[in-house]
């Protein structure tokens, strides 16, 4: 037996060690009988590295104009300070209120929206996109390393957004590798730090941008791949930054002043290829 390249490859028994700890850690804690003990962590930012697990799309890849990038942005720290009033007495030491502000490390996607067609692709009759995604996990002693999410009822997002009408994607071990799941990114305060909760019952499985008949449920036992993209085809500049994503099933435990659930009123409408419309649940 030949030892194959990629149990060489350096982390492998590392990251074989960790999905084994995982495992354990679901057993000794019943979790496939009393449900997980907290939220999953599927990907952050938080430190250089990271930009290294996504990679981004963009209309460039047929030739077309729009420009996309990733940016890691370290983590930064504001403090204000308050000192007492003039009139204390100088043989007292005058005290001080400090206050900090801290943003985490995060990744900016940010670019250009160009809807400028190719000229040397007849074929091509709509431009206008970036996206960004997770790679493929890489390989475990237990096989190929896929997210399981089937115990979860919501999917948590730490961004700051533009207010543009990004699409959260969904990509399984499906039949057909070209299907994603879908899902507004509603952002409530453009340009300032908050966190969306999604449910994933609420996710629309798509094909090429079109919603696919019969609808099916996402496989969640076997989550690929997860990220963002801009396909409203509007020409002009945007501006997103992720500090991380998991899930969970009680976003009310993890509500703070910006914390909010996506209402029932607020989703705006999907149409398949016949034109009709479809709501988002």
């Amino acid at each position: 037996m030949h030892v194959t390249a990629v149990c060489l490859r350096r982390g492998f028994w590392g990251r074989s060690i960790d999905e084994f700890q995982r495992l354990t850690t679901i057993i000794f804690n019943s979790e496939g009988i009393k449900g997980p003990s907290g939220p999953l962590p599927l990907q952050s930012f938080h430190d250089r590295s990271s930009l290294d697990d996504v990679k981004v799309m963009s209309d460039v890849d047929i030739d077309g104009f729009s420009q996309a990038q990733l940016d890691y942005i370290p983590p930064v720290t504001t403090t204000a300070s308050t000192t007492s009033s003039s009139t204390t007495p100088p043989s007292s030491a005058s005290s001080s209120i400090i206050a900090a502000a801290s943003v985490p490390g995060h990744m900016r996607f940010h670019g250009t929206i160009s809807t400028r067609l190719p000229e040397n692709r007849p074929n091509v009759t709509h431009s206008g996109y970036a996206a960004w995604r997770t790679l493929d996990r890489p390989p475990t002693l237990f096989g190929r390393s896929l997210w399981n999410i089937d115990s979860y009822s919501y999917l948590g997002l730490r961004v700051k957004s533009d207010g543009r009408s990004y699409l959260v994607n969904i990509q399984t071990e499906s039949i057909v590798p070209e299907d994603l799941h879908q899902h507004r990114l509603f952002a409530r305060r453009p340009g300032e730090w908050e966190t969306v909760h999604i449910k994933w019952n609420d996710f629309v499985r798509t094909n090429h941008g079109y919603v696919v008949e019969p609808q099916t449920e996402m496989l969640r036992q076997k989550v690929r791949s997860i990220g963002i993209g801009l396909t409203d085809r509007k020409p002009g500049p945007f501006d997103l930054c992720i500090e991380r994503m998991w899930a969970t099933n009680n976003p009310e435990a993890e509500i703070d002043a910006d914390v909010h659930l996506v209402p029932e009123t607020a989703r705006p409408k999907l149409k398949n290829k016949q034109g009709q419309t479809i709501s988002w649940a």
